[in-house]
């Protein structure tokens, strides 16, 4: 029995040749493993030396030849194959232990690895014979199964063949996507003719949305996501819409960080139904509780700093949630939720990192789009009214935009002093989103500032903001109307300030 090595990651290499030369296996290796292979004293040929014809090109031909390529493809079941490597002295390979370089870490021409997936795919095109091997982990249970059978069964073979394709199709994958960003002295294009998505799954979840479907979460191969560094300290396994809602939640408690302050976030249905800041992190959970506790049930809490016993005894002593994430965790506030809400996940987790594109599925299609994003600075926003806002409700514009944009269209929200205090979210009428963020925030609207993520088609929603107290309206502007929005504002006092960037989120 023959192997083949060449592989870029030489973890767990020694132990798993020496295995093999243990049972009787003749080793083939090829440039820097078979150095590898040399340096720690096991027997092998190198390839240059089974060839005859030396490694060329800076070591860009080296296992292209017809006396690897023959050994790996011939089909052991017809004797044509057999006779053909008989009469061209040719041997055959059992077993190709093959990776790739890391193409994804540092990109390059150079770094395209031409041999190693031709090998790769040989070996798994023609499993029912050959084996072949990409992953290190995989070392152990094939040296397991060829002591204790001699051979892989056919299963095994079929099972590394699918991740051996798997491996080259990432692989070719991250080249298409270095193209397409830029590389190789491109221009970058992110809505590129071809998505090419190699996709590994990192965990697999409870269930999905409901409890009938199944669920995972997969990352890009080779890049891992921020979910990656997140430690479960505490609660039961996660699900689909405990990552879905939590992701919303992170992502929007980073957006609205400042220095000298930090910020809770409340995440229900992927919605906010609280979000504060303040300058301790006890006070704005407070706070961002007050907006509309009876929604915060069973929602996502996102802390904005570490969670300390005094912040962790003020969340248990509310509505129980199904997550909370912090950014650390005191060991004493880990035992007080563990003891008192023993279902919620404990997160900790790293800094939010969203992806370049979002795609969703359509029928049997996708659709793909930019990751929003706010694009237009606070300087290039526009005062319409005579109106115009004081420094404290500039800082609450600020913040009901950034807490708009992440809620579902239509989407009015009431912000005042550093507090939402009312959201009115996913609505078909802007109008009735309007009368629902005012409701919820009652006598708190006064002099609150609003958010609309998207233009006023008619004066009618502005009417129920002013009505109810508001001073500040923040919206994108751009409707036929809107000379009628600005001079309903100015006939009751209210500013009116316009981004010329729509948020919409469906």
């Amino acid at each position: 029995m023959r192997a083949l090595f060449s592989v870029y990651d030489k973890t767990g290499l020694e132990p798993f040749a020496s295995g093999l030369v243990e049972l009787g296996w003749d080793l083939v290796a090829s440039g820097n493993t078979a150095r590898a292979l040399a340096a720690a004293g096991i027997p092998h040929v190198e390839v240059a030396a089974l060839t005859g014809a030396p490694e060329m090109l800076g070591g860009r031909v080296k296992t292209l030849h017809p006396k690897i390529h023959g050994g790996i493809l011939a089909d052991r079941s017809k004797p044509q194959h057999m006779s053909e490597l008989a009469t061209e002295g040719i041997g055959a390979i059992d077993l190709v232990v093959c990776n790739l370089y890391p193409f994804s870490s540092d990109p390059s021409v150079e770094l395209i690895d031409v041999g190693g997936p031709t090998m790769v795919r040989a070996a798994a095109k023609n499993h029912a014979h050959v084996g072949v091997v990409v992953d290190p982990a995989e070392y152990p249970a094939v040296l397991r199964e060829l002591r204790e059978a001699a051979t892989l069964s056919a299963g095994t073979r079929r099972r590394l063949a699918r991740a051996a394709f798997a491996h080259t199709a990432a692989y070719d994958a991250a080249i298409v996507g270095w193209f397409d960003a830029g590389g190789a002295g491109g221009d970058a294009d992110l809505l590129p003719p071809t998505l090419h998505l190699a996709l590994g799954r990192a965990v697999e979840l409870r269930y999905g949305e409901n409890p009938h479907q199944r669920g995972a979460r997969y990352r890009a191969a080779g890049e891992p996501t921020w979910w990656d560094g997140v430690v479960q300290h505490g609660g039961t396994a996660l699900s689909y819409l405990n990552l879905f809602d939590t992701d919303a939640a992170w992502r929007l408690v980073h957006e609205l960080l400042s220095p000298g302050a930090t910020a809770v976030a409340i995440i229900k249905h992927a919605n906010p139904c609280g979000a504060a800041v303040a300058g301790d992190l006890a006070g704005a959970y407070a706070r961002a509780l007050a907006c509309d506790p009876v929604s915060a049930f069973g929602g996502v809490v996102a802390l904005g700093g570490p969670c300390t016993a005094a912040v962790a005894r003020a969340v248990a002593d509310g509505p129980q949630a199904d997550v909370i994430v912090a950014p650390a965790w005191e060991p004493e506030a880990v035992d007080v939720l563990v003891a008192r809400r023993k279902a919620t996940r404990l997160l900790e987790a790293p800094p939010y990192a969203g992806a370049a594109l979002e795609i969703r599925s359509l029928g049997g299609g996708y659709l793909v789009q930019d990751a929003d994003r706010f694009e237009t600075a606070r300087s290039e926003w526009q005062v319409a009214t005579k109106a115009v806002p004081t420094p404290e409700q500039w800082r609450d514009v600020e913040m009901a935009w950034r807490v708009c944009a992440r809620t579902s269209s239509n989407a009015i929200v009431v912000v005042a002093a550093g507090q939402a205090v009312g959201i009115g979210a996913g609505q078909q009428s802007r109008v009735e989103a309007a009368e629902i963020a005012v409701r919820k925030a009652g006598a708190r609207a006064v002099g609150a500032a609003a958010a609309s993520d998207a233009f006023f088609p008619f004066r009618d929603g502005l009417d129920v903001l002013a009505s109810a107290g508001v001073a500040v309206v923040v919206q994108p502007g751009g409707s036929v109307r809107d000379p009628e929005v600005i001079a309903a504002a100015d006939e009751q006092g209210t500013a009116v300030v316009l981004t010329s960037e729509r948020h919409f989120r469906h």
